[in-house]
């Protein structure tokens, strides 16, 4: 029995006081963390507070994005070495945003995965297909070309460890979603995928989450589906009410 995980995507929203008042909110909402895992995944400026206002309860912070290497001279970025220091638990890798916006390649979704596991940070690596790529039939072969690239070199352990977050990013913000049905056998591709990469065993094992206008209308629905493990949530968890019965949700599924 795969644990489901729900985790928030802040993106670029939120101040500080913003973003300390949600965490003042959540942190006494989140479920047994024996039935689910609850990540906020914020701006980098606010990790350190989060993870302060969060210590102790079961509400892990991650952060958006980060560099491959330990460090240098790379201004602007964020090395997993600085985000281990601030016991920063999560890391988004390959977001579609980050794909299209800052040119993220797949052999850096890779790198960035890699060392993400180094330092024992989980990865949630993103994958998904264009409208145009779903509308001409290849939304199974572009998200596995994709999981294949991201999981290159890594073991059975560390992709047992990894979270993969299958996106359609004609769904990202549009109030668009793919049918419970669709995402669930994009999901199950996935999978798949995983197991002829690895073993069935390690395709049962990691936790795959569907992302794409999640909210508490639907995901009681997307979390009944075989492959679907959680969600990676924009909108709906800017908003503690509506992300509390997103844990909700897990926690119940």
């Amino acid at each position: 029995m795969r644990k489901p995980i729900i985790a928030g995507n802040w993106k670029m929203y939120k101040t500080l006081e913003e973003a300390t008042q949600f965490a003042e909110e959540v942190k006494g909402l989140a479920p047994d963390p024996e039935k689910m895992d609850a990540v906020i995944c914020s701006p980098a400026p606010y990790l350190a507070q989060l993870v302060q206002v969060l210590d102790g309860y079961p509400v892990a912070v991650g952060a958006q994005n980060m560099h491959y290497e330990d460090e240098g001279a790379f201004t602007g970025e964020v090395s997993p070495v600085q985000l281990k220091d601030l016991s920063v638990q999560y890391v988004i890798i390959g977001h579609s945003e980050r794909r299209e916006y800052f040119n993220e390649t797949d052999e850096a979704v890779n790198k960035k995965a890699k060392a993400a596991l180094k330092y024992e940070l989980t990865p949630i690596i993103c994958v998904g297909e264009t409208l145009e790529e779903r509308e001409a039939g290849n939304t199974e072969k572009k998200v596995s070309t994709q999981v294949k690239a991201a999981l290159e070199g890594l073991n059975d352990s560390q992709v047992k460890q990894s979270v993969i977050a299958y996106e359609p990013i004609w769904a990202i913000g549009t109030g668009k979603t793919a049918t419970a049905e669709d995402a669930n056998e994009v999901c199950g591709a996935i999978r798949k995928t995983v197991a002829e990469l690895y073993s069935d065993e390690t395709a049962q094992a990691v936790r795959i989450q569907y992302g794409g206008s999640v909210k508490p209308e639907n995901i009681d629905e997307l979390l009944s589906m075989e492959h679907i493990d959680g969600a990676l949530v924009g909108g709906a968890s800017l908003k503690s009410d509506s992300f509390a019965k997103l844990l909700e949700a897990g926690a119940n599924a």
